[in-house]
């Protein structure tokens, strides 16, 4: 339980570092910025079943959660425009 929470929350920081340095924002934040790496890991996981692909490893889950973490922020700067 304690190791999958520590998973979640190492996968989620380096996911949403990464993906604020890829939309190059303002940043969000040090906490923000691992929620948004978590839930995209939700939401990439989505977005590559959907696409019929599997991701299985510390490498491949980091890079699912950085393409959901990435599209997040996209969508939240559309919002945020309109």
């Amino acid at each position: 339980m304690i190791s999958n929470l520590i998973w979640w929350v190492l996968v989620g920081l380096i996911a949403g570092w990464a993906a604020g340095k890829i939309m190059k924002g303002g940043g969000y934040g040090v906490a923000m910025d691992i929620v948004l790496g978590v839930i995209g890991a939700v939401v990439g996981g989505w977005l590559v079943g959907i696409l019929g692909f599997q991701a299985g490893g510390f490498i491949s889950t980091i890079i699912v959660a950085i393409i959901g973490a990435v599209f997040l922020i996209w969508i939240s700067r559309m919002i945020k425009k309109a």
